[in-house]
Formats: C-alpha cells, structure tokens, sequence
C-alpha cells in the first residue's frame, strides 16, 4: 500500500503506539516492519490476530503468562555461529538472560494452556527446542551468575587469591610511608595516589632522595613528585603478571563456554524468531487491551461490513463511538451533514481500523464489528494546494481522484472527502457523480464526504449506494458527532453562521435566497431524520424485550431440565426400591421353603405362606401406586410449565404489539396476570387448548386454596417428626392416635402428637411453603409461607453463637424440606468457638449424613461441607 496514504491515514502513529509496548529490540523491530498485508497474505494476517487474541486471553487469565526483557542478542547469535570466534563477558550474559526469558515464556504458556484456549500460543511454545536452550543456559551460568558477574570457580580461585594477597602487600608497604610520622616533612600527602594503573606516593621534591624509587609524574608547579617506591614497584609487576594470567584464564574458559554452546546457536536463533514473534503478539494484544479493543471479523456475503462503537485510536476518550453498517451489495457510503460534524473522522476511523485489521491489530471497536480485505487504499482527504507547483485546490483534488480511478479495483477502499468540492457546484456534482459511477463499476469500496445535494439525491437513487448524515442537534445548534445511516444530513450553514456571529438580518436574507424547492427537500431530510431516530428507538425497545422474553425461555428450559432430573431420581429410587424389596423377599422365601423341607407341611406352616405371598401382593401393589402418583405429579408440573411457556410466549408478543402502538406503559405490561395473559392469548389457540389451560390455572388456585386449609391426618399424607425432623409419609393407622410413618426405607409407629402433617405431597405445596420448627422437642410447629429456600452457601461470620445455631438449624430444616443433598458452611476460623459449635451441632442433627472441612483453596478450616441423608 502507498506509504503517503498510510501516513496520512495516521497507520504510523499507532504502530509507534503498538511498538512502545514490547519488551525487547527483536519484538519492536518486528512491529516497526510491519505493513498491512494483501489478500494474498490473509492467513498470515489471520495467524497474528489469532496470536495477539490468545494473548488477550491468558494475560487476562488466573495463570497470567508473560514476557520477561532480554538485551539484544541477534547480532551474537550471528558471532556465535562463525567457528572460532569467542564471546565475552557481558556478550555471554546477554545470551543468559535471553535463554532464560524464552524458558520461561513458554514454561508459562505451557501452564495458561491448561486453563485457558491459547492453542496458537501453545504450539509455538511446544515448537523450540528445551533442552538445547536449558544446555546453553547451564553452561553459561556455570560461570557467569545473574548480576553478570564472573563466578569465583575453581580455575580461577587461586589467581584471584594470589592477586588479592600482591594488593595487599602493596597497601602494607605504601602504608609503612604513610603512617610514619617520620615522613610528614617528605610526602605532600599521606593518600596514595594511583599513576597509570599504579599506586604511587606524592613526594615533595626537595625530598626527593628520602624515597627510592620510580617517578611517574610531576606536577604542573615542580614541587610534588609521584613517586612508586622500589619495592611497590616488585609488588606492582608480580601484581601486572598476576592480571594478565587471570585474563588469559578467563579468556581460556570464556572460549570453552562459546564451544560449548555453539552447537545451540540455530535452536537459540530459532527460539529468538519465536520470542521476538510472541513479544509483538503481547504488545498488540496489551495494547488493545489499554483501548477496550476487540478483533474484527471477515465481512463476507453473509456478514456485511459493520463498525459497532467504533472509536478513532488516536482520539482515546474524547472519540464518539459510531455505528456504520453496510447491506448486501451497498458498498458505497455517502455521508452529507454540517462541517466540525465528524464525517471526515468517520470515513478516517473506517479506513484506519481496516488498515489495524489487515496488519493483525486489534481495532478500538466493540465485539461484532467486521471489515473487508483490501489490497489498496487511495485517499483524497484534505487540501494539498500549491503554490510553487501551481496546484489549486480543486487541481489537488482531481489528482488524488484520477489515481483512484485509474487503478482502483473490487479489493480497493476509496476515501472521498468533500467530493465536488472547490469548483462550480453544478459542474462539480456532475463529476462527483460520474467518479462515483466508475468506481461503482469497478466494485470498489467508497466512503465520501458532500455537502451536494444532488449528491445525496444521487446516493438516494442508487442500490449500490447508502446515505448517511452527521447527526446535528438543532437544541444546541452543535454536532453530536454520531453517524445516522440512512438518511441524508443537512449542511445547517445559516444556523451555524449565525451561532458564529453573522448578523440576524444577513442571515434572514440568505434564507430568501434559497429557493422553495430547496427548503422543501430540507425540510423533507428533516422529517426523514426524526422518522429514523423513532424507527431506531423503537428498535432498541423491540431487542430489550427479545432478550427479556429469551431470558423468560432459558429460565423455563432450566426447570424442564430440574424436573427431567427430578423424574430420574426418582426412577433411580424406584430401582433401588424394586432392588432392596425383591432381595428381602427371596431371603424370606428360601426362609419359607427350608421350613417347608424340614418337616411336615401343617395348616400354620400354609398360613404362614399365604401371608406372605399377601404381604407381597400388598407392598407390590403400594409401591405401584405410589410411584404413578409421583409420575401423575410430575407430568402435571410439565404440562402445567408448558402452558405457562404458551401463555408467556403469547404475552410478550401482545406486549410488543401494544408497545409499537404507544397505548400501553411498560409498568402496566409487567402487571399483567397469568390469566389476563391467557384471556388475551386466546386468539392465538383453539377453544379447547383455551379451556385446557385455564382448567390449569384454576387447578393451581385450588391446590394453593387446599393447601392454605388445616392438613388432616390421613393415609398418604405427609408428616415431619418433631423430635428427629425427619420428613415421611403416613402409611396406615395403628391404633388411637397412632401411625405407621415411612421415613425413607425405615417404617415406624410413631404417636400423632410427634408428628405435624403437612398435607399431601405436592410440588406447589413444596415450592410456596415451608415448616417452622422450634428447638425443643415437643414445641409446636407452625406451617408458614416460604420466605426463603436452603442456600447452597450459608454465610454465619459475624453472628453470635446462638445467633448462628439457629440460622444453621434452619437451614438443615429447609434442607429436609426442600430434600438439599449438600450445601456448606462459612463460619471462618478466629478463635474455633463457633466453628466447633457448628459441627457440635451437625454431629447430633439425625438428618446429617456427614460433614468434613473445606479443601485448601476453597477456604479450609474455615467453611465447612454438609452431606445430607
């Protein structure tokens, strides 16, 4: 793509912007030599966005990956591969500090991959060679520590303690001068000094005999001598020899590293490739990040181009997000409005994030935008006029539009600003026109700015062609720099000269100047505008109540699946029933028939068979019915959730008609009942589908009226025990206020004054209300409607102990009730008062089946696990 219009498009200012977020020389470079690719190189284009996407997601992952810096190594990498060659100190540092960032980059990818989809990432990080560059590191940092130190190994120990023994001699002998008060009236100064390389001694010069030895340097007056005395000078040359056999020794092991990891160099070249490849990926992905980015999708047949909150980058928070969706085969956008209204900003904006999306970028829009491929830009924005090549603004103009013309092509974006413009309008509408004509046939895409109105008359007549208008707010006199598609905007040049100063009576004769026609298709764009905002109005009104009437059907979907689960427990239960009745039966029929083979058969023995075979009879026949009962309920609560479905459907829909009407306010639409919803749903079904359902209705009504009345007990009702709060069901009378209770599969005989009858069972019944059970044992209970359900999460902190038991207590009452099989308990650590209270009181409640403290990482010793029977 042209570099000019690349610069003028403002491309280079961001990717400087893109460029400043990586880590290394090598990721910076990458991003500064990037261009927008072709459609010839979309997969490549593909592979970065899906990379910088990745990137998005593990940084804003629990495991969070990252990119550690690392100086420039590319160039060493190159020394590294010529045999021979040896790296030194700090050359060898820069290659540690690399292979250690590239290890644990992709250790880290390794480890965000397990919880996070970044598949892409993953392969590169599985694609490098670990163990070549985890050799390399070992042998550079067997020598080398991570300040870049040289480490004190054996080799040179020895040097360095023979050179640390010469200094000290050095500073022994300089010393003996120094402190002897003997010398005050020889050296100048009791501070040595050093003298190329060398500690030396300043000695005045009349003194010059008092110390033998070589002298370095006068100074600029002659009275001070730097003198290194004899024997520092021995001192001094055993310490110089020292130095050079320590530098060879390190060069000697300096050069060993550099053969060692040599080998390495194209794996650590090839993970360097990689890295500098991840480092732009993160630096984009950071970026849009920054931004509240998102990454475009291809615009293909059946996704027009669409910009949803669309921002310019370089604008950040003073942008006003623009919408700009394109249909079917329109791909030329037409966008007329008052100047400063922000028309030259939105074709600008389109064009600048297609430039981002082409070059793997993310682009400063919401999620659901999309956008083509181009292969070229051509631009015609602004005023290049020129004197010194005698350029007129209108000549500027036309140059920039003959190129589009000429080479533009169906993969070519084309931006117009204020097309017609700078010439004789009606000249310059008819080439404006005839421009836009051969870029329709060329199929291009074109975006262009006019304050034409036959232009906009042109947009309106054409298929291939969409009006737009910079939104002006005749309040304020002022733009709101939103983009309207599908109308055409008005110029609003007499409003906004007078807002600017222009007399009030210049300004009434400039409108007597325009013509009636004129006025008239002003006024018309007028009305066309106030009809769209109310179309778009309605619009956002209609999407609400869809998502609302959606949540409406998730909601009924997720308890059709709570009573698909329910009916399977309950077959489960029958089956496990079936199962412990059948073996109890063989075991008392081969009881029966080794009676039978033992001795005679008698008329006790014959009796004793018949009951059994009725006991059999009986339990069969109980169980049967009981479980076509409990079928019979839940197929009535499943058709009774699906009339409700119809009537909710049907209620929504008569609420959007009524909304489009303006007759009805959304808090008189909330208000309506299930059987004003069914009164109003009945055109949509036949009679009988109408009486069926309203037989429903009423039988809820009826249950719910049932149910507000005293239980009685009878056979088949059920019962909770005061004692053991345990929940069955009334099987048959034993005697004077006596009964037989099932309580799972124990029966037993229990008196009637220990029992509270809650009426037979019933999944409305069970849904509205619930048991108020008081601590004692022989307290009355109280049947109250529900005020709340078990929570799946009991929150106890800051409660006193009493407090808290009687929070814990109903909650394992409700858990009974409502047959919660597990929940937990937060009542945190402090002092274990109140933790040891709760499970003190779990230990002793019949209904608990078990209990144990929470894993590490959900909160341990203080939250607490409940398992019911």
């Amino acid at each position: 793509m042209d570099e000019k219009t690349l610069e003028e498009l403002d491309y280079f200012r961001i990717r400087k912007e893109i460029e400043g977020m990586c880590v290394s020389e090598e990721g910076a470079r990458k991003i500064s030599q990037r261009m927008p690719f072709g459609s010839a190189d979309k997969g490549k284009c593909d592979r970065l966005k899906r990379m910088a996407r990745e990137w998005t997601t593990a940084t804003k992952s629990r495991t969070s990956a990252s990119l550690q810096s690392w100086s420039p190594v590319g160039q060493l990498l190159r020394i590294l591969r010529a045999e021979g060659s040896v790296l030194g100190q700090e050359q060898l540092f820069s290659v540690l500090t690399f292979a250690k960032s590239s290890l644990d980059a992709f250790a880290g990818l390794r480890s965000t991959s397990k919880e996070a989809p970044i598949g892409t990432l993953r392969a590169v990080a599985d694609s490098f060679s670990y163990e070549s560059i985890s050799s390399a590191l070992r042998s550079i940092s067997r020598i080398i520590d991570w300040e870049g130190k040289v480490r004190d190994i054996h080799e040179l120990r020895e040097i360095r303690t023979r050179i640390a023994g010469i200094k000290g001699e050095i500073s022994s002998a300089l010393r003996r001068y120094t402190s002897d008060p003997s010398m005050n009236a020889v050296l100048s100064s009791n501070v040595p000094a050093f003298r190329a390389d060398r500690q030396v001694l300043a000695v005045r010069s009349q003194q010059r005999l008092k110390v033998p030895g070589i002298v370095h340097e006068v100074s600029q007056s002659g009275q001070t001598l730097f003198i290194e005395p004899e024997e520092v000078v021995r001192k001094n040359n055993e310490l110089l020899q020292e130095e050079f056999r320590l530098q060879e020794e390190t060069r000697k092991i300096f050069r060993q590293t550099t053969d060692e990891i040599r080998p390495h160099a194209d794996d650590l070249a090839d993970a360097l490739e990689k890295m500098s490849e991840l480092d732009a990926a993160r630096a984009a992905a950071l970026w849009g990040i920054g931004r509240s980015c998102s990454f475009a999708a291809d615009a293909l047949d059946d996704n027009p181009p669409e910009l949803v909150h669309a921002r310019h980058p370089l604008l950040t928070d003073r942008a006003v997000p623009i919408d700009v969706k394109f249909l079917g085969r329109k791909n030329v956008l037409i966008i007329t409005g008052p100047n400063t209204g922000g028309k030259t900003v939105a074709i600008k904006t389109f064009a600048i994030l297609s430039l981002l999306n082409q070059a793997g970028f993310p682009v400063t829009a919401d999620e659901g935008t999309s956008l083509p491929f181009f292969d070229s830009i051509y631009a015609d924005i602004g005023d290049e006029q020129s004197i010194d090549k005698s350029l007129s603004t209108f000549s500027a103009h036309m140059r920039n539009i003959a190129s589009a013309v000429r080479h533009a092509d169906a993969k070519s974006l084309v931006l117009l600003d204020e097309l017609g413009s700078g010439t004789d309008p009606q000249e310059g509408g008819a080439i404006a026109m005839a421009v836009l004509d051969a870029l329709i046939e060329k199929d291009s895409f074109v975006l262009a700015t006019t304050h034409h109105g036959i232009i906009k008359n042109y947009a309106h007549a054409n298929e291939r062609c969409v009006n737009a208008s910079a939104e002006f707010d005749p309040g304020t006199l002022s733009p709101t720099y939103r983009i309207l598609i599908g109308v055409p905007g008005e110029s609003h040049a007499l409003e906004i000269a007078e807002k600017s100063g222009i007399p009030a009576e210049t300004v009434g004769r400039a409108r007597e100047y325009i013509t009636g026609g004129d006025a008239d298709v002003s006024r018309l764009i007028s009305a066309l505008t106030q009809k769209h905002v109310e179309a778009e109005r309605i619009r956002k009104e209609l999407s609400a109540r869809e998502t609302e009437a959606r949540a409406l059907e998730n909601r009924l979907r997720h308890l059709e699946v709570e009573l698909s689960e329910r009916e399977n427990a309950i077959t489960e239960r029958e089956m496990l029933s079936e199962s412990r009745f059948l073996r109890e039966a063989r075991s008392r029929m081969e009881n029966l028939v080794r009676e039978l083979r033992e001795g005679e058969i008698t008329r006790e023995k014959n009796l004793k068979v018949r009951s059994f075979l009725d006991s059999l009879s009986e339990e069969e026949e109980r169980k049967r019915s009981e479980a076509e009962a409990e079928r019979e309920r839940v197929e009535e609560e499943k058709k009774r959730l699906s009339a409700e479905e119809r009537i909710l459907g049907n209620g929504m829909r008569i609420s959007a008609r009524a909304g489009t009407g303006g007759k009805s306010s959304k808090k008189t639409r909330r208000r309506m009942s299930n059987r004003e919803a069914l009164e109003a749903a009945k055109s949509d079904f036949t009679d009988e589908e109408a009486r069926s359902m309203s037989e429903r209705l009423g039988s809820v009504k009826d249950r719910k009226r049932r149910n507000d009345a005293p239980h009685e007990f009878v056979e088949g009702a059920e019962v909770i025990s005061r004692k053991s709060r345990m929940r069955g069901v009334l099987a048959r009378k034993s005697g004077d206020k006596k009964w037989f209770v099932q309580f799972g599969s124990l029966r037993m005989e229990v008196q009637e004054k220990e029992l509270m009858c809650l009426g037979f069972p019933n999944i409305t019944t069970r849904g509205e209300y619930s048991v108020e059970l008081s601590s004692g044992g022989d307290a009355e209970g109280s049947l109250v409607e529900k005020d709340d359900s078990p929570k799946f999460e009991l929150r106890l902190l800051g409660m006193r102990e009493e407090e808290a038991l009687k929070a814990l207590q109903r909650q394992l009452d409700l858990c009974v009730l409502k047959d919660l099989k597990s929940f937990s308990v937060i009542h945190g650590k402090g002092s274990g008062i109140l933790q040891q209270a709760v499970h003190d009181y779990l230990s002793h409640y019949p209904a608990v089946k078990d209990f144990s403290f929470a894993r590490t990482e959900d909160g341990g010793f203080g939250k607490t696990y409940v398992e019911m029977l």
